[in-house]
Order: C-alpha cells, then structure tokens, then sequence
C-alpha cells in the first residue's frame, strides 16, 4: 500500500500546487497500476470527496462561497446521477471497463485542451445562468462515469457561458464539486465498487501533500506548472485511448 500512499502525496502536491489535476491525474494512475477501471473511480470518488471537505472549509474562511450559482449546477446533476446509478445497475461490469476508460481518455482529452486555452472564448449565445442546469446534467454525468471533469469543464463553462467573476469561479466548482463527487460516491458505494482500504492509503498521502504544494506554491511560477501538468493529462488522454484502439 506504500506507492498508493505515495501516489496520494504526490497528487495532493500538485494540487496544493496548482489547484488541479486530481482527478485527472488519480484515476488514470490507479488503472495504470492494475486497479479496475470501475473501481478506480469509485475510489478515486470517494478520496475527491475527502479533499474537497478540506477545500471548501479553508475557501469559504478566506473568501466566501457563491452557493447559489452552486446549487445550480448540483439541481441539474441531479437527474444525472439518478440515469447513472440506473445504467452502473443495467450494464454489465464487463463493459462498463472496456468503455469507461475510453471515455476517461476522451474527457482527459477535453479537459486539458480546454485548460491550455488562454483566455475568454466568445460564444455565439447570449451568457444566461439558466445554462448552469443544463451544464450541471452534462458534467454530472460525465462525472459518473470518469470521477474527471466536474473543476476544468466547469469553470471554463461559467466563464464562457454565465459570465461568472473569475474570482468566484474557484469557490463554486469546490462547492459543486464536494457535492457530486460525494453522491456520485454513494452510487458506487451501494455497488460495492470502492476499494476503501485503498481510498485510505491515498488520502492518508493526500493531506500532507496538499499542504507541501501549497506551501511550494509560493516559492514557484504556478501558471508555468499548471501548462506542464495540462500537457501531462493531455498525454495520458492520448495513451489510454491508443491503449484501446491499438
């Protein structure tokens, strides 16, 4: 379980450090190191859960928290996890691993790219908050299915789409994100999906971590960091889908 403690230190380093790359980086790793796809996510769900109950409680007590645009997301999520504990139930295990990691490798794909982008994206709709429903169904689900995606799609949507304070955005997306990944938890936690003694031993690594990356992250250029981190996922993306096609 040492390299598991290890690969929790090293993960919450770099997000302590930058502020992503988790998720993304997390449930790939487990799959490389032999885990089951679905249970690797489970797991991977469970231990995001954890770190962002540390992540909202230090953001709300330096800068406030916009639960309302929060809790708009999470409405719209809600039927998504509701369709995603139906098909975890209806399609079987054998599938779901064979499809699951290409649709990681896709949304690892998507969420980098979209992360390497500099600035504002001028879309050819009119910037309402009512899309924050539709966006929460849409990452909800994805979020089911990969435990990735709910911080970069996220806060690329609320700036491009709602026209949401870039100050702002971080505070929501840990809000929306503590509450889908820990429903979305549960839904692997009914199906006995999640590998607890495991979720231990990278949260055990996890919280040292954070607080080592947090620290470093005074010390070096962040914005440099985040872009190198970025075209690793974009990498990993690349590989677990060749991985599949080949």
């Amino acid at each position: 379980m040492f390299i598991f403690t290890f690969l929790g230190f090293l993960v919450g380093t770099l997000v302590g450090l930058t502020g992503i790359g988790g998720g993304a980086l997390m449930t790939p790793a487990l799959i490389f190191l032999g885990v089951e796809p679905v249970i690797a996510i489970g797991t991977d769900l469970l231990y995001a859960t954890v770190t962002r109950i540390f992540g909202v409680f230090f953001h709300h007590k330096n800068n406030g928290l916009r639960f309302d645009l929060a809790s708009r997301l999470f409405l719209g999520s809600l039927p998504a996890i509701l369709l995603g504990n139906f098909l975890l139930r209806e399609i079987e295990r054998t599938v779901l691993n064979e499809y699951l990691t290409i649709l990681l490798g896709s949304v690892l794909l998507i969420t980098s790219t979209l992360s390497l982008i500099k600035g504002e994206i001028r879309v050819p709709i009119r910037p309402r908050r009512d899309y924050l429903y539709l966006l929460g169904f849409i990452v909800g689900l994805t979020v089911q299915f990969t435990s990735v995606g709910a911080g970069v799609i996220v806060s690329f949507a609320l700036m491009n789409l709602a026209r949401v304070n870039p100050k702002e955005v971080v505070g929501v997306t840990i809000v929306y994100g503590l509450a889908l990944s820990s429903f979305s938890f549960l839904n692997y936690a009914l199906l006995g999906r999640v590998n607890y003694s495991l979720a231990s031993a990278l949260i055990l690594g996890t919280l040292p971590g954070v607080y080592l990356g947090t620290r470093i992250n005074l010390l070096v250029e962040r914005e440099k960091l985040k872009k190198i981190i970025n075209l690793i996922i974009l990498v990993v993306g690349f590989l677990i889908l060749a991985q599949r096609v080949l």
